[in-house]
């Protein structure tokens, strides 16, 4: 297991400078400028001052030099300072922003394995009930539902017109004046519109994926042995076919990590939630490059340490895995 282990971390390295050089590259293809939106608006701004400019910000020099010298500070993880008026380090913006995402996305995951397996699991063994017929509907509409439309039906119902729950933010302006109880509660009431719309679309991809594995799984010689031996029906299900089911999901799982990252600068922009997908989408229309590719080097650290512990977690499932 050790050596598997190793293996798998040393083989993430390229993979990530591969990751960071596209998107280093894409970034720098992207038409303006960080010097455009400090000097477009100004009519004092001289072509003097914006040659100065880029040479502060190193933007004066060939792309490849820059990532070097980019990759340079990232070895100590120093991400640069922020090009943005504030120009405060972007280690300290993500450090203020990655825990609500991190937050935002494990509760997001916790809620698709809690209702995808059980639905799944149900909709297999009662193949063609009615059942079966309104989750497929379920999961047709949750595929082709964009998140941001139902993310606005959503604030206009609950948040305007029944006036339940919050429609930005993750507190409210009193939070830290309220009681232990209402403050929870509080802040129960500003994730419940994110959670769901971040779980919506997984929960309807995992549960359809769930119904394919059982079936694949239930058809089985080994499952036909354990009925004829009279084992009942719910142990036969939940005790042999569903642990064997479940071993192609865990790969799925570490697949969809890059979707909930990337989901997170949606519900994030939406709902006004200080995070770090609102960071990167405010970085992005300001051109500023240091904040952009912190954020997109921390997302391909999570999402390959996600693929890793999938790859960890499938190995520990099936010993077979670890030998090759």
């Amino acid at each position: 297991m050790a050596g598997y282990l190793i293996k798998r971390i040393v083989f993430m390295i390229p993979i990530l400078l591969g990751i960071t050089v596209i998107c280093f590259a894409v970034m720098h293809l992207a038409p303006g400028s960080p010097t455009d939106l400090q000097t477009q608006m100004n009519p004092r701004a001289s072509a003097e001052l914006k040659e100065r400019l880029k040479a502060m910000y190193d933007l004066d020099k060939p792309i490849h030099v820059q990532y070097w010298l980019w990759l340079k500070r990232i070895v100590v993880l120093d991400f640069g300072r922020s090009f943005s008026p504030d120009r405060r380090p972007v280690v300290e913006k993500i450090k203020e922003r990655l825990p609500i995402t991190i937050a935002l996305n494990l509760l997001s995951l916790l809620a698709i394995l809690a209702v995808a397996i059980p639905l799944g699991v149900m909709a297999a063994v009662h193949r063609g009930s009615i059942f079966d017929n309104i989750t497929s509907v379920f999961v047709f509409v949750g595929f082709a539902m964009p998140t941001f439309w139902l993310a606005l039906l959503l604030m206009i119902f609950f948040g305007i017109y029944l006036g339940w729950l919050p429609i930005s933010g993750i507190r409210s302006l009193n939070y830290e004046y309220l009681p232990p109880l209402a403050a929870l509660w509080d802040l129960i009431k500003h994730l419940i519109l994110p959670v769901f719309l971040s779980a919506f679309g997984g929960l309807a991809g995992f549960s359809r994926f769930m119904r394919a594995n059982m079936l694949e799984v239930i058809r089985q010689d080994y499952i036909m042995t354990a009925r004829a031996k009279g084992l009942t029906e719910k142990r036969v299900i939940y005790r042999h076919a569903l642990r064997n089911a479940l071993l192609p999901v865990i790969t799925i799982l570490g697949l969809s990590v890059p979707g909930l990252i990337g989901g997170s600068v949606v519900f994030e922009t939406i709902f006004a939630i200080p995070g770090m997908g609102q960071l990167f989408y405010m970085a992005v229309m300001a051109r500023d490059y240091p904040t952009v590719m912190g954020i997109l080097f921390m997302g391909a650290v999570l999402t390959l340490i996600g693929n890793l512990l999938a790859d960890i977690a499938y190995a520990w499932a099936d010993p077979r895995i670890r030998v090759r």
